[in-house]
């Protein structure tokens, strides 16, 4: 009996170590998605060499660790979402939540709900009640994407949660705390709006606390050979192909300015690797707007680098002309075309002009 009982207690014991070791693993496992999920919006992952992305990077590293409100600039399609992912998790707050918000993308009688929330039966179809996004985004971080486009009617109450950490759901008489922070962005000019009294200016003075500027593509094309290698990289492996593009494809991309940014970039690999035909993309299956751009920029550098030596052609003609034509006498030449004694002079030798009548 004694035999048994200890057999079964060490096959307990046994058990017990291998439930732990299955729950170290799981943990470990579990912390390394969560570094996983963290490194994706990492500065260090954002793609950009070029001067004008190292400014941001700098910046990003400082206001990361602060509480401070950041206001994100730039055209649509520069990575604003993305830059503010990687402020949220290099900050104190990276362990609570990260909402995003369009306020360009809801209707201006909707907006107010979907941002603080409202009580059942505040309105009809509120059939039960509902928590706003800044509700949601207690003890993280809430990004709020096109601020510019907020309606002025909704702008104190943003200001109001800036300010005191606090506002009522819509139908709501209570008073709800919270502690977020704020990262807003903008593709429009907050300036010209204060200044035609379509936004607040003291709501633009508490946005503004750190504005962080995002190159458009065309500002900084030394980062496209690299942008265009990650995503080729990333489709390859999506979509199982190993599609490769020419010189002559990637001269044509130097040469495009990308109104759509990054995120144009992005479509077309995406979609000329889907749809290649071969392994190599070639400058036929580009779209027709990228190709005509291209050409157009060639041949106006062509043009500017032709044009001085034209006019330096038809400079010397006209001056041997003259000079011919008054025997190369150089004091009726002068006359002739206008110019000073110092100026034919400085010309001839210029053009290696010699005088050939005695």
């Amino acid at each position: 009996m004694l035999k048994i009982i200890a057999s079964l207690m060490a096959q307990s014991v046994k058990l017990h170590m291998e439930i732990e070791k299955e729950r170290e693993a799981f943990l470990e496992e579990k912390e390394n998605l969560k570094q996983q999920l963290k490194g994706r919006y990492r500065v260090e992952n954002i793609i950009g060499q070029s001067d004008r992305m190292q400014e941001v990077f700098e910046a990003i590293h400082r206001v990361a660790p602060s509480k401070a409100t950041v206001l994100l600039r730039g055209e649509s399609g520069t990575g604003k979402e993305l830059i503010a992912k990687a402020i949220h998790y290099m900050s104190p707050k990276s362990k609570g939540p990260f909402i995003k918000f369009n306020c360009a993308s809801v209707p201006e009688g909707l907006l107010e709900s979907e941002l603080f929330g409202h009580e059942k039966g505040s309105f009809t179809g509120a059939t039960a009640m509902r928590k706003g996004r800044f509700e949601l985004a207690n003890d993280g971080t809430i990004f709020l994407d096109e601020i510019g486009d907020l309606p002025l009617t909704l702008q104190p109450k943003i200001l109001r949660v800036l300010q005191e950490k606090e506002f009522e759901r819509v139908g709501g008489e209570k008073t709800i705390k919270v502690d977020v922070r704020l990262i807003a962005a903008t593709s429009r000019n907050l300036e010209e709006l204060v200044s035609a009294g379509k936004f607040r200016e003291d709501l633009y003075y508490r946005l503004n606390v750190v504005p962080v500027f995002l190159p458009p593509l065309r500002e900084r094309k030394e980062d496209i050979t690299i942008l265009v290698e990650h995503f080729l990289k990333k489709y390859n492996e999506e979509n199982q192909n190993s599609v490769k593009i020419t010189p002559e494809v990637l001269n044509m991309f130097l040469n495009y300015d990308w109104p759509g940014n990054v995120r144009e970039l992005e479509n077309t690999i995406e979609r000329l690797v889907v749809m290649a035909a071969g392994n190599n993309i070639t400058s036929s299956d580009l779209p027709l707007n990228i190709r005509e751009q291209s050409i157009k920029a060639r041949y106006t550098v062509q043009i500017k680098d032709a044009l001085p030596s034209t006019i330096e052609d038809i400079e010397k003609a006209k001056i041997l002309d003259a000079l011919q034509r008054t025997g190369w006498v150089q004091a009726k030449a002068e006359k002739l075309l206008g110019i000073t004694p110092r100026q034919i002079g400085y010309k001839m030798k210029k053009y290696s002009i010699q005088e050939v009548h005695s």
